[in-house]
């Protein structure tokens, strides 16, 4: 069993790999790099994040292949597709665990996971309440971060104290 991301990573990166060659699609360097990329960068990757990840490692990808590489992971099921309301999608790996949601920072973009387990033991409940069949559900709560709330305040505060 992978204990660390990275070892992690190379486990995704082997399922992706054939998961290629069960469907005779090319297993590319390229395809290789994104995915890795993916399963060992990091959680909520944009594009140019995958991008100058890739860079910062001395490897030159277009974005177009970038695009089409995560099309390709997303189909393949170990990666998926997030959008949240920022202009721009974020890809994750899909990992085994405990189904987690996400804090969407609207001033700084963060991004923070956290345990659903709660909400994992209520979902059903309401759904039957309302006569509602859950097949799936995702998380998420958008407002601000502690340091930009933190910030907020603080900028109040001193108006206060400069107005009185």
């Amino acid at each position: 069993m992978a204990t660390t991301d990275a070892e992690a990573g190379r486990d995704l990166g082997e399922r992706f790999r054939r998961w290629l060659r069960e469907r005779h699609l090319p297993v590319t360097r390229q395809r290789d790099l994104v995915a890795l990329a993916v399963f060992t960068g990091g959680r909520h990757l944009s594009v140019d994040a995958i991008e100058r990840q890739l860079r910062d490692q001395g490897h030159k990808i277009g974005l177009a292949t970038i695009y089409r590489s995560l099309e390709v992971l997303v189909e393949s099921g170990l990666v998926r597709q997030l959008d949240f309301g920022e202009g721009f999608k974020r890809w994750e790996a899909k990992r085994q665990g405990s189904p987690h949601g996400h804090l969407v920072c609207a001033r700084c973009s963060v991004v923070t996971e956290f345990s659903t387990d709660r909400f994992e033991r209520i979902l059903p409940l309401v759904a039957d309440e309302h006569g509602f069949l859950l097949q799936r559900h995702r998380v998420e709560i958008h407002g601000l971060c502690r340091a930009c709330r933190d910030a907020e305040v603080g900028v109040l505060a001193r108006a206060g104290r400069q107005g009185g």
